[in-house]
């Protein structure tokens, strides 16, 4: 993600005495970025996105918030928004540059009671801290087991958060940060490949016997978890490129492509799946064919964080039972 330039990202979590939750946020560029949202999961936790619509009047955001703790982490955006406005950040609303009000789109994901806990859930403060780790953590992208993706499960393997980036031979750079959460399964039932992997034909398949083995182990922890459905995979999109807020919805709806790429099935009635777009460039596409390469390049971005996500996610013990990930099922990194 902070390979399009001015992008940064931010984790806070917890994952001890029942927790197992977090919250990331993107933090734009000074000045903010052109931003859209494209909702596709039956049952997304948002806040603000309306704001978003072309439409309407907001036309740059200056934070994105990724949250675990369903729609009570939907708090950490507060957080966000106290901390954007202490740095005079916002939109102007009065005559002293103090006064504005800052816009904080936010999605959540389901992770609520996975750490032991019902009620540890990200809140203001976690997310004043991920903001504030955005604002530190410089260029580097933590993943797997953090911010929102510390408590992310898919079909009972261990999500987490991924970031991937893609420079188009004709300049603008196309990036993405994913975090899988979801209903549908990552990974081929009959072969143990990766969707993503599959789909990209970049890929060895593992040794029968140890496929039948992550099968085994992975089936006996969905039965201890005994968690319901509730799930939703969050993802942002940013490009350097300068797109209209039409434009930046358009590619947030293409990047949907990419999200079904490497999960299967996507957009069920249990996810909120929803992709956030930004823009955060001077200059323009040079024209259609340009404004189609990114928009192909957010799907293929996002279809190769999702894969990232998964293979930098650890195993995880809680109350419940064990949470295996794919690299310790398929001794992968």
């Amino acid at each position: 993600m902070t390979d399009v330039p001015g992008m940064r990202v931010g984790h806070a979590q917890r994952a001890d005495d029942g927790w197992l939750t977090g919250t990331t946020v993107v933090l734009a560029p000074q000045g903010g970025a052109v931003a859209a949202v494209d909702v596709r999961g039956g049952g997304p936790g948002t806040r603000e996105t309306d704001a978003l619509d072309p439409r309407n009047v907001v036309q740059r955001v200056d934070a994105v918030v990724l949250t675990g703790g369903s729609a009570f982490g939907l708090d950490a955006a507060t957080g966000v928004a106290s901390w954007l406005e202490e740095q005079g950040r916002g939109v102007p609303v009065g005559p002293d540059p103090a006064q504005v009000v800052p816009v904080v789109p936010a999605a959540c994901l389901f992770d609520l009671g996975r750490g032991g806990d019902w009620r540890a859930r990200p809140d203001a403060a976690l997310g004043r801290a991920a903001a504030e780790d955005a604002r530190a953590s410089g260029s580097a992208v933590a993943q797997g087991n953090v911010g929102a993706g510390t408590g992310a499960v898919t079909a009972g393997l261990k999500g987490g958060v991924g970031t991937a980036s893609t420079r188009l031979s004709s300049g603008p750079t196309v990036a993405a940060l994913a975090v899988v959460n979801a209903v549908g399964t990552v990974l081929d039932p009959e072969s143990g490949v990766l969707y993503g992997e599959l789909f990209a034909g970049r890929y060895a398949p593992p040794a029968p016997e140890r496929h039948t083995a992550a099968r085994e182990r992975l089936e006996r922890a969905r039965a201890a978890l005994g968690m319901p459905p509730l799930n939703t995979t969050l993802a942002v999109i940013a490009t350097d490129a300068a797109l209209t807020k039409a434009q930046a919805q358009k590619l947030a709806g293409c990047a949907h492509d990419g999200l079904a790429r490497a999960i299967r099935p996507a957009h069920l009635m249990h996810d909120g799946d929803t992709v956030f777009a930004l823009s955060a460039g001077r200059r323009e596409p040079a024209g259609p064919a340009e404004l189609n390469a990114i928009l192909a390049a957010g799907a293929d971005t996002l279809t190769r964080a999702i894969v990232k996500a998964v293979l930098a996610a650890e195993t995880v013990s809680t109350a419940h039972g064990e949470i295996p990930a794919y690299r310790d099922l398929y001794d992968r990194a």
